[in-house]
């Protein structure tokens, strides 16, 4: 337990209770106290409850050289005879003056830097004070008096002696090297694990800065972020994909196995991650000739290699649970987004799995055989489970399997995932390393804890399910008074029915036009969607009341108010989290100088009609909304749908607003062509939004309005993989068409499974 995380907790829970008196108060700042308060007292409970183990462990303790010259001297004396009946062996080179006097031979020639050290052990541990002329004359004692045990007649190891022991000086030299390469292994291995964390924390620092400079300080970003070399930083490291256009679309690794790959800048993160780890694993490290702790040059290092590998897995163990976690705090550090750390996530994750098996075969070759009976001890045991999760998860958490089953893969992936923690940290909970896994074991408590807060926050509303006619649901959700709105951010849903209440899925929302209540459009799939949308088909009106609740929001809104022109591209169902971002910088940009547009590429116009209402709220604004439309001809009512007169006019009104059907055909009516739909009455509503046939020319469409545009310009984009991908390598290409023009590019879409 740590005392001051115990004292901490106990401030923080009683300046608390004020704030967690039921108010009717509105007062955002009194929300967001109480929610720094309750999550800082999470933090300082999950801190005090630090098990004795842990805090007594790594990082906070390393042997350092005073305890590795102390065990390499006890080391070689005990092999040979005992002095005290005490088990604490230390104590007795403390009182006994024959176990002092021989340890004082040892340590004046093999460590003579570290006799202050020992002396001062004696006076913390123990209270008993030795000085300087009394270790001298021990000394005196042992060169005087000492003898060798082969001079002992009837020797047996367990007789106590009283006298000073000669020691063989070539092997207080040779232990002296031992020790300090094996025990000395431990501590750089630390050291260098420390390294490996110092490395992320320089990342987070220099993207904090980059990111939170374009919202604190656009002016500048603006007057001096075209420079060339900034321009060349962004055009070739920080904003292209690794390799050609591929970033949001998957790409096949070598021809057989899908991926996605990420971008140029997080590649080049994650590669420096995996130099300093094959780097600090095999650095420092050497056998010595003739060493007395290891039969062989091949185990000696095999058995470095194995410590080395682990105390690197344990020192990336916390980030790395921590970049999987939705309440990570470091999104909101660095501005990143929860797919760039879900890419960290499993690419640290691979890293650390190699680093894992190299730890396992470096003891397999130091034990000699798989049949070793040291491999049958229970830690080992673990051990070799939290490696088979490892294993599996590696397996099961290929794109194929994640994409095509991914809730199979979710609760897999939990499971395994407590399975590698819990067996790691069994394995070494009598070492120094179980201070990393109890933390590793808190980040993932505390980003449990916090979700499910979340939920119970937000409460369990019933929500509005309606059918769309372009195979969409809306789905319309009550929000408490206090829940924060962020416009282009996302939350998870659960649709609290027997079947599937335990799943949960992310999707961008919108405000609805009363402010109490947000939307969400989801696109008709398998699993859960597919069986909401049979429902809705046999529902009235295909309208229904169902009861959810709501984790989130996540997410954070683009910097797009601070530039002079900014241009939303949306594809497809992509167009909540766009269209929420551009309403709140209409309603937010009274003074708005430059340019607002909005472009939708949709298949069909059925989508169009199903977000009526919030394109008609863009009526006589200074949004500019062009649409493209791809396809010529589409389904609008599904034929289970199409059952009578009154059902068609009802839900051709619903869907479309357009009720002049021909009588003859309204028995039989399946599919209407999109020019019927683009004709009169479509243009007549949505008269202010530019229509277009056909595909859009991404290329031409993000040159068109970098030329038009005055000052800076930001593409917000969200929408089909290959679109994003297209719009991000047209404007890698145009960072550097215009000195004067400051070009940025950010991406809501969020691919991570």
């Amino acid at each position: 337990m740590y005392y001051f995380a115990l004292y901490t907790s106990i401030v923080l829970a009683v300046v608390l209770v004020p704030f967690l008196i039921p108010l009717k108060s509105r007062n955002i700042w009194h929300n967001y106290i109480k929610t720094i308060l309750s999550v800082c007292l999470l933090v300082s409970i999950l801190i005090t409850i630090t098990p004795e183990a842990a805090v007594n462990g790594a990082p906070i303790n390393k042997y350092g050289k005073e305890k590795i010259a102390f065990l390499s001297c006890n080391y070689q004396i005990v092999s040979m005879t005992t002095f005290c009946s005490s088990p604490e062996f230390d104590y007795c080179y403390c009182i006994n003056p024959s176990a002092l006097s021989t340890i004082s031979h040892c340590l004046l020639v093999g460590h003579p830097e570290e006799v202050k050290e020992f002396l001062g052990q004696c006076q913390q541990n123990y209270n008993i004070t030795i000085t300087e002329d009394q270790f001298k004359k021990a000394h005196e004692e042992y060169l005087e008096h000492s003898k060798s045990i082969d001079e002992i007649e009837n020797y047996s190891p367990s007789k106590l002696v009283d006298f000073p022991v000669k020691l063989n000086e070539s092997l207080i030299l040779g232990f002296r090297d031992s020790f300090d390469r094996y025990l000395g292994n431990y501590d750089k291995s630390i050291n260098y694990g420390g390294y490996i964390v110092v490395y992320w924390i320089i990342v987070f620092v220099l993207a904090a800065i980059s990111n939170w400079s374009k919202v604190l300080v656009p002016r500048i970003i603006k007057s001096y972020g075209t420079a060339t070399l900034w321009n060349w930083v962004r055009k070739n490291i920080s904003l292209p994909a690794s390799v050609g256009k591929h970033k949001t679309t998957e790409k096949k690794a070598f021809g057989l196995i899908s991926m996605l790959v990420p971008t140029r800048i997080e590649t080049i993160i994650l590669t420096g991650f995996l130099i300093l780890c094959s780097f600090f694993t095999v650095y420092d490290i050497s056998a010595a000739d003739n060493d007395p702790l290891f039969p062989s040059k091949t185990k000696s290092i095999a058995r470095m290699l194995a410590v080395r590998a682990s105390i690197l897995t344990s020192s990336s163990m916390p980030l790395m649970i921590l970049f999987g976690g939705r309440n990570n705090f470091l999104q909101w550090l660095t501005r990143w987004d929860y797919a760039t750390f879900i890419a960290l996530h499993r690419w640290t994750s691979r890293v650390i799995f190699i680093l894992v098996l190299g730890h396992a075969i470096g003891y397999t070759i130091y034990f000699g055989s798989i049949d070793s009976p040291y491999l049958h001890e229970s830690y080992v045991k673990w051990g070799s489970a939290a490696t088979m999760a490892g294993l599996a998860i590696m397996v099961q958490g290929l794109l194929v399997l994640r994409r095509n089953w991914y809730e199979v893969f979710l609760l897999l992936h939990i499971i395994l995932a407590a399975i590698f923690i819990i067996g790691a940290w069994v394995h070494v909970l009598n070492l120094y390393c179980s201070w990393f896994y109890y933390y590793s074991a808190a980040v993932w408590v505390f980003d449990r804890i916090i979700r499910l807060g979340r939920l119970i926050s937000f409460g369990f509303p019933q929500a509005s399910v309606t059918l769309l006619a372009d195979e969409t649901l809306r789905v319309e959700v009550p929000v408490p008074e206090d829940w924060e709105i962020i416009p282009g951010g996302h939350v998870f849903i659960h649709f609290l029915k027997p079947s599937c209440f335990w799943q949960s899925h992310p999707f961008t929302y919108i405000k609805s036009s009363n402010d109490r209540s947000i939307v969400l459009f989801i696109k008709v799939k398998q699993g859960v969607t597919q069986r909401l949308y049979k429902e809705l088909l046999a529902a009235p009106n295909n309208e229904l009341k169902l009861r959810v609740a709501l984790e989130g929001s996540y997410g954070e809104t683009s910097p797009a108010r601070y530039y002079d022109n900014s241009i939303f591209i949306a594809g497809g169902s992509g167009i909540p989290g766009i269209y929420s971002e551009v309403y709140d910088l209409l309603r937010n940009s009274n003074d708005l100088k430059g340019t607002l547009k909005l472009v939708w590429i949709m298949k069909d116009n059925r989508s169009v009609l199903g977000f009526r209402k919030e394109l008609l709220q863009l009526k006589d604004s200074k949004v500019d909304v062009t649409i493209f439309i791809t396809k010529s001809v589409m389904p609008i009512l599904t034929e289970q749908a199409v059952t009578s007169r009154d059902s068609i006019l009802q839900k051709a009104d619903s869907f479309l607003s357009y009720s002049s059907f021909e009588e003859s055909s309204l028995s039989s009516i399946k599919m209407i062509t999109r020019q019927e739909l683009n004709g009169e009455h479509l243009r007549k509503e949505f008269g202010f939004i530019k229509f277009q046939e056909g595909r859009p020319d991404i290329e031409k469409l993000v040159s068109q309005a970098i030329k038009e545009s005055t000052g800076s310009i930001c593409f917000v984009t969200c929408g089909h993989p290959v679109m994003v991908d297209d719009i991000r390598a047209t404007i890698v290409d145009s960072i550097d068409i215009n000195e004067k023009k400051r070009i940025d590019f950010f991406e809501q879409l969020q691919v991570w499974a």
